[in-house]
């Protein structure tokens, strides 16, 4: 593991790492922020996945979580959002593919596919590697994300309910096969077969049965993207008479930016320390 570098905020330590990926052949970087609590005890993990275009350093930068998070303990751990390196694919000139847009899905379609690996990388490789380096409580881990983050946080959940206690979600994509955004990169990711694509939707997890506890989600009404890309709605109707447990939370006069996710990040934090807590 490479340390990029390390700086202490309210008594824990922020640190930005990177390391060989073997899932996605190339070096991948990561930020992890821990509470002064690891000094004397592992703590529980929560794991921030981010959206279209952006980094692991955008929610670290612009989410304002650390304070919170070392009040009540947190271990947050800040994916890339896909492969990095001049040899990984891309399409330079659409965002919505390639580099800063994974998906959080692992391809299986030429070009994409050797390096793609995200859910892979996400669910398996990260976990184990970042375990051996940090005081992590791995009994008790908890998910959330924003936009394309919010999609790849509820999915890795429906489809993980026994490793993960808590999900939650700014803006999701909740319906990825069918929102404006995702499709074109789904159908160069996955084929144009639609079957396959139905593992990495939520709203299709849902429907064929995958299960999770509950969900949190905060969505601003005033997002540019609400009607064609997010409309959660969507999850909201899917999930009824099922055993799965929602808030949908919609706010007056808030965009998709990090000045909406910061908002709200104290909550969800508090959200998944409820959930994360040591049981009796």
């Amino acid at each position: 593991m490479k340390v990029l570098s390390q700086n202490i905020a309210f008594g824990g330590m922020q640190g930005v790492y990177s390391h060989a990926s073997e899932a996605c052949q190339c070096e991948m970087t990561f930020a992890v922020f821990v509470p002064p609590q690891a000094i004397d005890r592992p703590c529980p993990v929560l794991w921030y996945l981010s959206g279209l275009t952006c980094t692991h350093a955008n929610v670290m930068d612009k989410g304002e979580y650390r304070r919170m998070a070392a009040e009540l303990g947190l271990i947050i751990v800040c994916p890339d959002t896909s492969p990095r390196g001049n040899d990984v694919p891309d399409e330079i000139t659409n965002w919505q593919m390639g580099k800063g847009a994974s998906f959080y899905l692992d391809a299986t379609e030429t070009p994409w596919s050797e390096n793609f690996q995200m859910y892979t990388y996400i669910t398996e490789e990260l976990p184990v590697f970042v375990s051996q380096h940090f005081r992590m409580d791995m009994s008790r881990q908890g998910l959330f994300g924003h936009s394309m983050g919010g999609h790849g946080a509820m999915t890795i959940a429906l489809k993980n309910p026994d490793r993960f206690k808590s999900c939650s979600a700014f803006a999701p994509i909740v319906e990825p096969m069918t929102a404006d955004w995702s499709v074109g990169a789904f159908e160069k990711y996955l084929g144009e077969e639609r079957s396959t694509w139905r593992q990495y939707d939520a709203c299709a997890l849902v429907r064929d049965g995958a299960r999770f506890p509950e969900f949190l989600i905060d969505q601003g009404k005033a997002d540019g993207y609400l009607e064609t890309g997010l409309r959660p709605w969507l999850f909201e109707e899917v999930v009824k008479g099922t055993n799965i447990g929602l808030t949908l939370r919609m706010h007056e006069r808030y965009d998709h930016s990090y000045f909406f996710v910061s908002t709200f990040m104290d909550d969800h934090l508090k959200w998944h320390a409820e959930r994360l807590a040591e049981e009796a």
